[in-house]
């Protein structure tokens, strides 16, 4: 079977076309919310805080930044770039173009996780603006930030195949991703909890994703790398086998 270039830019060029035509929402907001993160956290909670592993509490958040906009607009952009034509019935005719089902999915995964490794750099690029930021292993960051972006762009991807609505498309990112993002080290270390909320912190996978990205920056962190690493491959497997059977099955595709 012959592979389907052409078909696939059309459809990655259309989604990113979208995105340049809501470049307010997809870029300066999350621009804004940064710089308003930095002025709580980095100036009047930073000032008063020592250093976390020998990194200044303003530099030390800046990955976390950038993993919470990360989960957020990869989720978002996958699950709106499908739902859409599920919304307007056009989805048929995707399914009986001359497209297959990989290539529908890689057309519609890159342009999400193209967005959401923009939307990282950008944000990365506002950060160095408030405070000085050394990345410690530069190759390591870009990958682990293409990596979660693919990773979560998919992830997306599978929400708005499953959703009804679009109250449900948010319901995962709001009430599941954000306070795990929260809580699984964005603003701080786990090793600052006590003993028994830093066990089941240990628990919750977005901590894995956290600590391997800031690893790339400082070289340290709160779990090894390579435990990130994997934790993150798992993810990535775990969902282009949900997306396979999706496919296989029709599963909310063609019913």
């Amino acid at each position: 079977m012959s592979f389907n270039a052409r078909g696939i830019w059309a459809i990655y060029c259309f989604e990113m076309a979208r995105f340049t035509r809501t470049i307010w929402q997809s870029l300066v907001t999350p621009v804004i919310t940064t710089s308003l993160y930095f002025v709580v956290f980095g100036s009047a909670i930073g000032s008063r805080m020592s250093d976390v592993n020998g990194v200044p509490y303003a530099a030390f958040i800046v990955p976390g930044l950038i993993m919470m906009a990360l989960f957020t607009e990869s989720i978002f952009n996958g699950s709106f770039g499908i739902y859409f034509p599920k919304f307007t019935g056009t989805i048929y005719e995707l399914l009986s173009a001359p497209i297959s089902y990989g290539e529908a999915v890689l057309a519609y995964v890159g342009a999400a996780a193209t967005k959401s490794v923009v939307l990282g750099l950008v944000i990365l690029g506002t950060a160095s603006l408030f405070v000085p930021i050394h990345i410690l292993h530069p190759v390591l960051m870009l990958g682990f930030l293409i990596l979660i972006s693919v990773t979560f762009s998919l992830f997306g991807f599978i929400l708005g195949i499953w959703a009804d609505g679009f109250e449900q498309l948010n319901v995962v990112p709001m009430l599941v991703v954000t306070p795990m993002t929260f809580l699984g080290g964005a603003f701080y270390s786990i090793d600052m909890l006590p003993a028994g909320w830093r066990t089941v912190a240990l628990f919750n996978p977005v901590v894995y994703l956290i600590s391997g990205f800031r690893w790339a920056f400082f070289g340290a962190s709160d779990v090894a790398v390579i435990l990130s690493l994997s934790t993150t491959l798992v993810f990535f497997f775990a969902c282009l086998t949900v997306v396979a059977w999706i496919f296989k099955t029709g599963y909310r595709l063609k019913n």
